[in-house]
């Protein structure tokens, strides 16, 4: 019995926020004094290094367990199975509900059970619960189904990666540009027609960089600090994505047995374009070879950075050709690998 994805699904909002969108905003140093470029400056250095042109915000209506419905159903769709054989529903985000104009999260119930309500499931034995995991969420969600299934706990799974992070930043802060909404969800099946997990690999960082993602105060300090919002040591991230994520991948790459001359594609988390970039050379070059052209599918340049949704959403897209020049066929081997707030990395390698 094979145990991989049998079917996919995302979610894209509606609202596209293009980087001209910002062109209005106040953007202050961590300390609340005012930078000494302008606008047009700061965001033109933010596309050349981020990549990042535009991002989706969801409709105000519309809250983070919203999105993942409309991906969970597509992806139950695309496995054609009965939602009611799922034994689990494991729901990746960070932040829970943040309905619009609020500034609190609401995590009760769970937004894997509103999902499980809003696709009606009536089967009780059909377990939904979250995962917060960083960035990484999705991918370690899938790890769990992996292992749920392996170990006869389960026969379906259901993941998925959704978030609204433009309702938790701070519109004084320039990192507020790189963030975005979304979600994507896959089926995980234990099935001889199914693809197969070959090798995971998964990691926790806490001794000095637990903090390099963090809820802060807002920059403008005339606001009332009572609200806090999502920042980061961009720096220090760059620099420990750079470091770790390469020889994860390698060693993830390395237990399952696949020469890195087979790999089709990398799936790697949608959080910075130069970063992703810098990482997959690193990786290549561990094995002395050049990063191929097309390995690395992108949609961060329209997409943003929606964190835990932006790894499944991206391989929904490559799979429907919604991504020039991308494709992925039956057979093919790639690897999915994430970093994020915790500090966490993982990575799966997986064929199709």
């Amino acid at each position: 019995m094979n145990i991989g994805i049998t079917g996919t699904g995302s979610y894209l909002p509606a609202q596209i926020i293009e980087n001209s969108d910002f062109s209005e905003y106040e953007f202050l140093n961590a300390d609340g004094s005012s930078f000494k470029h302008s606008n047009t400056v700061i965001i033109e250095k933010f596309k050349s290094i981020t990549g990042i042109g535009a991002r989706r915000y969801a409709k105000d209506h519309l809250n983070t367990s919203d999105l993942a419905f409309f991906a969970a159903e597509k992806a139950i769709a695309d496995a054609r199975i009965n939602k009611e054989e799922l034994d689990y529903i494991i729901f990746a985000h960070n932040f829970g509900n943040v309905p619009f104009g609020k500034t609190q999260a609401d995590t009760v119930p769970s937004l894997a059970t509103r999902v499980k309500h809003h696709l009606e499931i009536k089967n009780p034995k059909c377990v939904a619960y979250d995962v917060l995991f960083g960035c990484p969420g999705w991918i370690e969600g899938v790890i769990q189904a992996y292992a749920f299934i392996k170990s006869g706990m389960a026969k379906k799974c259901l993941v998925i990666g959704a978030e609204t992070l433009s309702r938790v930043v701070d519109k004084n802060d320039r990192d507020s540009m790189i963030y975005s909404d979304g979600a994507g969800a896959a089926i995980i099946e234990g099935s001889a027609n199914a693809g197969m997990i070959l090798s995971h690999i998964s990691a926790t960082y806490s001794f000095e960089e637990a903090n390099f993602l963090f809820f802060g105060t807002s920059y403008d300090k005339s606001a009332e600090q009572e609200v806090s919002y999502i920042k980061m040591y961009g720096r220090k991230i760059y620099e420990f994505a750079l470091t770790y994520v390469p020889s994860a991948m390698k060693e993830c790459l390395d237990e399952s047995g696949i020469s890195i001359v087979e790999l089709k594609k990398i799936f790697i988390h949608q959080a910075n374009e130069k970063m992703d970039e810098a990482i997959v050379k690193r990786f290549y070059g561990l094995y002395n070879l050049e990063m191929p052209k097309g390995i690395m599918p992108m949609n961060i340049a329209q997409l943003g950075n929606s964190s835990v949704a932006t790894i499944p959403t991206l391989l929904d897209m490559v799979k429907y050709g919604k991504i020039e020049n991308q494709s992925i066929a039956k057979g093919d081997v790639v690897i999915f690998a994430s970093v994020g707030a915790g500090m966490n990395i993982n990575a799966i390698v997986h064929r199709f």
